[in-house]
C-alpha cells in the first residue's frame, strides 16, 4: 500500500456503498486500485498520464473518476458517510460558511461548448442533489463558456470560487462552484440548500443546520430574511456603512442585528476545512477543463477528509 492510499478501514467504510457491475454489462476495474489512482492524482497533482503503473493503465482511472463526477458517484459516497456519522452523533451542526478562490491552469481553458461524448451530464445519483452540472457548477443548460465551466477572469488571471459549508469538526457538508469573480453574499443560498444529510433509519434528510456562522460578506438582508424563513440561529457582524444607513433612517432603519463575538471565533472552522481541501494539489490549482470533472475531484478530497478525521 503506498503512501495516501485507503487504509482497509478506509476501504471496508466504501467498499458496500459502491457500484456494482460495470458498463454495458461489463465488469469493473478492480475498484480499489483504480480509487487509488484516483487519489494519487488528486493528491499530488500529476497529469493522468503520468500516474505510476501499479494503478493499471491511466486511461482507466480517468474515465471512471470521470463518469463517476458525471453522475454524482462521489457525491453519493461522501452522502453515505456523512449519513454514517451523523447517524453516530458525530457532526457538530453550527456550520460556517466561506469560499475560496482556486488559480486555474494554463490546461484549464480551451473547453469546448459541447460535452464530452459518452458522457452523462445530467442526473445526479441516488439520494443526493449535490452534482448536476446545469444547477451545481453554474453551467447553462445549453452551452458551455468561460462562465459555463466556472473560469472567471481577475488580477492573477483565470480562477474558479469554491464556496462551501463545514461543520464545527472542520468537514465540508455542501459544495458550489461558481467563476471567480462572483461575490460570496448571494451564493449563501445557493450553498446551504446543498446541505442534505440523508437518514440511515426512516425520515427525511436533515438539511437544516443548528447555527450558521459567516463574515461580513454575507451580511446582506436578503441572507438574513433567508435565514429566518427557515428558522436558523445565525451570527454574521454587520458592516459599518449598512450600521451607518440603519442610524440614519432613525427608527425606520430597524433593530440592531444581534452579534456574539465569542460565538464568531469558531468561524475559523471553515478556513480550516478549506486548508484541509487545499492540501491536495488538484484542489488548490485546477486543472480540469470541465467543471463537474473539478467538482468531482473537490467531492473526493471532500470524502476524504471525512473518512480521516
Amino acid at each position: 500500500m503506498g503512501r495516501g492510499d485507503l487504509t482497509n478501514a478506509e476501504w471496508d467504510q466504501l467498499e458496500s456503498f459502491l457500484p456494482p457491475g460495470g458498463v454495458r454489462g461489463g465488469r469493473w476495474s478492480d475498484h480499489r486500485r483504480v480509487i487509488n489512482g484516483v487519489l494519487y492524482r488528486v493528491r499530488t497533482g500529476v497529469q493522468w498520464r503520468d500516474l505510476p503503473e501499479r494503478f493499471g493503465p491511466w486511461e482507466t482511472v480517468y474515465k471512471r473518476h470521470r463518469r463517476w463526477s458525471a453522475d454524482g458517484t462521489w457525491a453519493v459516497l461522501l452522502s453515505r458517510v456523512q449519513s454514517a456519522e451523523d447517524a453516530a452523533g458525530r457532526i457538530d451542526w453550527h456550520v460556517s460558511v466561506d469560499s475560496a478562490a482556486v488559480r486555474a491552469h494554463q490546461h484549464a481553458a480551451g473547453a469546448r461548448n459541447a460535452p464530452p461524448a459518452g458522457v452523462p451530464q445530467r442526473g445526479a445519483g441516488p439520494g443526493t442533489n449535490r452534482v448536476d452540472p446545469a444547477s451545481e457548477t453554474g453551467r447553462p443548460a445549453g452551452g458551455g463558456g468561460q462562465i459555463g465551466e466556472c473560469l472567471g477572469r481577475s488580477r492573477g488571471g483565470f480562477t474558479t470560487k469554491l464556496h462551501l459549508v463545514a461543520d464545527g469538526r472542520c468537514r465540508p457538508l455542501a459544495l458550489v462552484l461558481t467563476p471567480g469573480h462572483y461575490g460570496d453574499g448571494p451564493q449563501l443560498e445557493r450553498v446551504l440548500d446543498q446541505v442534505s444529510v440523508p437518514r440511515t433509519g426512516v425520515g427525511r434528510p436533515r438539511t437544516r443546520p443548528d447555527h450558521v456562522l459567516a463574515d461580513k460578506a454575507y451580511t446582506s438582508r436578503k441572507n438574513r430574511r433567508y435565514l429566518r424563513r427557515r428558522g436558523i440561529a445565525h451570527t454574521i457582524p454587520e458592516r459599518f456603512d449598512q450600521q451607518r444607513h440603519r442610524r440614519n433612517r432613525g427608527s425606520r432603519g430597524g433593530r440592531p442585528t444581534g452579534f456574539d463575538s465569542e460565538r464568531y471565533k469558531k468561524r475559523n472552522t471553515v478556513e480550516r476545512a478549506i486548508n484541509r481541501l487545499k492540501g491536495f494539489r488538484a484542489v488548490a490549482t485546477r486543472y480540469e477543463k470541465r467543471a463537474y470533472i473539478y467538482l468531482g475531484t473537490v467531492t473526493l478530497a471532500a470524502l476524504m477528509i471525512w473518512l480521516r478525521t
